[in-house]
């Protein structure tokens, strides 16, 4: 099965690389031009070593000499040319393999994403990648060549003495099955390597996101030995995969020292009986060197392949992924929309054996503000990720303005919708292109004004370059109530049809808090409303509340009523006023 898996994946690889088809014939036309000058300059060698050994004069030599050095010196050119081709052709190619790769992850669901571990898919489009890209360089580098300069020295040897090839055709297999041995039992060890990298990269990156917590609750010990285990693992599979493959070329080398040496004593056997010539001897040797290095060329080539394919797969394994299903037509014109939402029938389960949300049916009226609270895991997240189309339903529908949201471009129904959450993230830019996320044509004064809304612009003009300073890190130099501001001021600058607030003022103190609820307020007129919110006396201004609890809704009025119904929400309320 993994045969034919990497069969596959070798011919995918030629497929994709025959795409560049001028870049690729160059590159061949080149391997065949040095290929030629390198078996043609031992032919010129052996006959000035004739030309010496039978005392020839000077006048003769020299002609030799000249068009050595015209050999040489074009072949050195055509060495220094093919290197540039190659990579070319191989950067081109993984260069578009990146953009495929972080194109279809783009495109996949969040379910997709919410299954894999986050380091591992990093390791793919960064280690990986580089990793093919090396093998892919030794193939052109050292396969290609390897392969023409034995075809062609077969045929030039064959010219000079018969018996003498088939020494070298009998003996020199002998290499290659020892090398293709190595290389199929490395080939596995490198798969185990580059998963357990890939497991390692996530828990470093893991480990150091949250440093101050893991400080915090001194669990620096436990971490140390995990990543001790997770390290003794990648290192066992590196040391096997290594092992494995560094022996092919000390290996093969061996091998052909010995048939060197071989061929050596018969070459001077048959000088003694004349049917050779010193020259003729010294050029077949050079030849047999020539003929027997790309043998342990092709050898480190075939085991390096072996990582090589296997980084191929798990970076095909992301690109032959079905892309994500929600690919509605219908535009969603800003204007036209009101805001009326309704869920029918909706049936939502994160793993096909635990349903969620069952049968819920819900009506939102359009521009009314709906607070959604419940216990932990009580699914409003959920319906938030359905509304947004992160996950699609099981069954059932959820309609904007009487349409199902999924006959519309999910681009179009997401450019509608402005979304706060707990967590805030900031991408390494500037302040003002971070405020301009969903807008990036915005100008400094719409920036300016969004964030001048958000109750953001005190800190940013305290700040040395104001709007134009430089984060880094996930805005780590910000306190996490200002990244919090900043993501407030995101939405201030969209101005979307729908609100969603995911305890968005969790982070910031009291006294912004007020702040921020009057921006807020007035930002959510006229807008249909989602807050979700733990502090419940937050939402007691919400037009009706929503009470969760275990994918099914409850409870439902205003805060008055609620309360004295004396039910979830009573007693959830109660709780946070002790």
């Amino acid at each position: 099965m993994k045969a034919r898996d990497s069969r596959k994946t070798r011919q995918r690889l030629a497929a994709e690389f025959g795409k560049q088809k001028s870049l690729l014939v160059f590159a061949l036309l080149g391997t065949v031009v040095q290929v030629v000058l390198t078996v043609y300059l031992p032919l010129l060698i052996g006959r000035a070593v004739d030309l010496v050994v039978q005392l020839q004069t000077v006048s003769e030599l020299i002609p030799l000499l000249i068009k050595m050095a015209l050999v040489i010196g074009l072949n050195t050119l055509i060495q220094w040319l093919n290197p540039l081709l190659y990579n070319r052709l191989v950067f081109n190619y993984t260069y578009s393999l990146r953009q495929r790769v972080m194109q279809k992850l783009n495109q996949m669901p969040i379910a997709f994403l919410d299954k894999r571990s986050i380091g591992d898919l990093v390791s793919r489009v960064t280690t990986d990648t580089e990793q093919l890209s090396n093998g892919l360089l030794m193939v052109f580098n050292q396969l290609f060549l390897g392969v023409l300069t034995i075809i062609v020295t077969i045929i030039t040897m064959a010219d000079i003495d018969g018996l003498m090839l088939v020494l070298v055709l009998i003996l020199t297999p002998l290499s290659l099955f020892l090398a293709r041995f190595i290389a199929a039992k490395s080939y596995h060890f490198f798969q185990t390597q580059t998963a357990a990298r890939g497991e390692q990269t996530q828990f470093i990156e893991e480990m150091l996101t949250q440093e101050s917590l893991l400080q915090a609750f001194n669990a620096q010990e436990e971490t140390l030995s995990r990543f001790k285990e997770m390290n003794n693992r990648y290192a066992n599979y590196s040391q096997a995969a290594i092992f494995y493959s560094s022996t092919v070329n000390p290996a093969t080398r061996f091998v052909n020292s010995l048939i060197y040496a071989l061929l050596t004593g018969v070459g001077a056997f048959r000088i003694m009986a004349g049917v050779f010539t010193v020259g003729e001897l010294v050029t077949f040797l050079n030849y047999v060197n020539q003929y027997t290095k790309p043998f342990n060329d092709i050898s480190s080539v075939l085991s390096e392949m072996q990582s090589a394919l296997a980084c191929a797969e798990r970076l095909y394994s992301i690109i032959d992924q079905e892309a994500s299903p929600m690919l509605g037509i219908k535009n969603l014109a800003a204007e036209k929309i009101k805001g009326e939402i309704v869920f029918s029938d909706l049936s939502f389960g994160y793993h096909s054996s635990q349903t969620l949300i069952k049968k819920l049916n819900l009506t939102i009226p359009a521009q009314s503000k709906i607070a959604v609270v419940g216990p932990t895991g009580s699914g409003k997240s959920t319906l938030i990720n359905l509304l947004m189309r992160f996950y699609d339903a099981d069954s059932g529908s959820i309609y904007l303005d009487g349409v199902s949201i999924q006959d519309y471009a999910v681009s179009d129904l997401r450019q509608q919708i402005g979304m706060v959450l707990q967590e805030s993230w900031l991408k390494t830019a500037t302040i003002h292109d971070n405020i301009a996320y969903g807008q990036p044509n915005a100008s400094r004064e719409e920036v300016i004004a969004a964030a001048k809304a958000a109750k953001a612009d005190f800190f940013i003009e305290q700040l040395p370059q104001k709007y134009d300073t430089f984060l880094e890190d996930g805005g780590s130099s910000l306190s996490q109530g200002q990244r919090q501001l900043l993501t407030i001021a995101r939405v201030f600058i969209k101005q979307p049809k729908i609100l969603i607030l995911d305890e968005a003022t969790s982070a910031i103190d009291t006294r912004t808090e007020l702040l921020i609820e009057e921006a807020l307020s007035q930002l959510m007129e006229g807008r249909t409303s989602f807050i979700i919110a733990h502090r419940l006396s937050t939402i007691r201004s919400a037009d009706f509340i929503l009470v969760m609890s275990k994918g099914d809704i409850v409870e439902m009025g205003k805060h008055g009523d609620l309360m004295r119904q004396k039910g979830l929400y009573y007693q959830m309320y109660s709780a946070q006023q002790v």
